[in-house]
C-alpha cells in the first residue's frame, strides 16, 4: 500500500512540482494551499508524512505544527521555508517538526528526505513483547524501538519521531557521554550542522516526558560543557 504525503504549500508552482515528483515515485499526494486547510486535511486523512511550508496564509506552518502536536498527532513533519534562519529552525523543531528544508531544493533532494524519514519512522504493527528484538527497561520506563512505543509506569508516552529517535540513540549508548555534535550527527545527520540548541530543545522535551522531575533528571544527565548521557539508575 502506497504512503500518503500531505503537501501544505501556498506557492502553486512548488506544490505542483512536489506533487508530480512524489507521485512519480509511487506516493499518493494530498495538496493544501493554506494553513487552515492543511490542518483540516491532516486531521481528516492522517497522512504518513507532511511537507509543511512555514509562511502560509490563514495559519502559518508553526501554528499548524503546534496544533497537530497538541492534539497528539505524531505524523512526521518536514518544514519547508525560504528563510535560512537559525531561529526558525529551533522554533520549528521546538514546536514538534521532525526535519527542516530550506528553499530552493531539488525534487530529488525532497524525495530522498521523505524516504529517509518514512523509513525511519513508519510505525510497525503491534507485536508481542517476547518477539521484540530489543527492549529497554529501566525502573518505571520501558522502550520498544521496533514498535515505536514507550511506557512510563505502564502508561503510554507520546513522542514525535525525532524525539523517539534521540531517546533510542541515548539508550543504545547508555552510560556513555555523548557530545551535542555527536547527537546532531547521529539524529540530524544531514542538517543543522553546529546548531546544538536543537539537541537541547529535544532533550528538554524528553525529560518532560520520561522524568518524574525534569529539573532533577534521573535518566538523562547533563554533562556540563560536553553534552548528555542516559544513565542507568542505580539499584538500591
Amino acid at each position: 500500500m502506497s504512503k500518503t504525503i500531505l503537501v501544505v504549500e501556498d506557492e502553486v508552482s512548488i506544490a505542483t512540482l512536489l506533487k508530480y515528483n512524489l507521485e512519480r515515485v509511487g506516493y499518493e499526494v494530498l495538496l493544501a494551499h493554506d494553513g487552515k486547510l492543511g490542518l483540516e486535511t491532516a486531521i481528516e486523512h492522517t497522512p504518513d508524512l507532511i511537507l509543511l511550508d512555514l509562511m502560509l496564509p490563514t495559519m502559518d506552518g508553526m501554528e499548524v505544527c503546534k496544533e497537530l502536536r497538541s492534539q497528539k498527532y505524531n505524523i512526521p513533519i518536514i518544514m519547508l521555508t525560504a528563510r535560512d534562519d537559525e531561529f526558525d529552525k529551533v522554533l520549528g523543531l521546538e514546536l514538534g517538526a521532525d526535519d527542516y528544508m530550506t528553499k530552493p531544493f531539488s525534487p530529488r533532494e525532497v524525495i530522498a528526505r521523505v524516504k529517509a524519514v518514512l523509513r525511519r519512522f513508519t510505525s510497525t504493527p503491534p507485536i508481542e513483547a517476547e518477539q521484540d528484538k530489543t527492549v529497554y527497561q529501566y525502573g518505571n520506563l520501558q522502550v520498544y524501538p521496533e514498535r515505536f512505543e514507550a511506557f512510563l509506569d505502564q502508561e503510554p508516552l507520546e513522542f514525535t519521531p525525532k524525539e523517539f529517535e534521540l531517546l533510542v540513540y541515548l539508550l543504545e549508548n547508555k552510560n556513555r557521554v555523548l557530545t551535542r555534535d555527536q547527537l546532531l550527527s547521529a539524529v540530524w545527520n544531514y542538517d543543522f550542522a553546529g546548531d546544538t540548541r536543537i539537541v537541547d530543545v529535544h532533550i528538554s522535551h524528553l525529560r518532560d516526558k520520561i522524568e518524574e522531575n525534569s529539573r532533577k533528571p534521573k535518566y538523562i544527565k547533563t554533562i556540563r560543557g560536553i553534552g548528555y548521557k542516559f544513565e542507568e539508575p542505580k539499584t538500591v
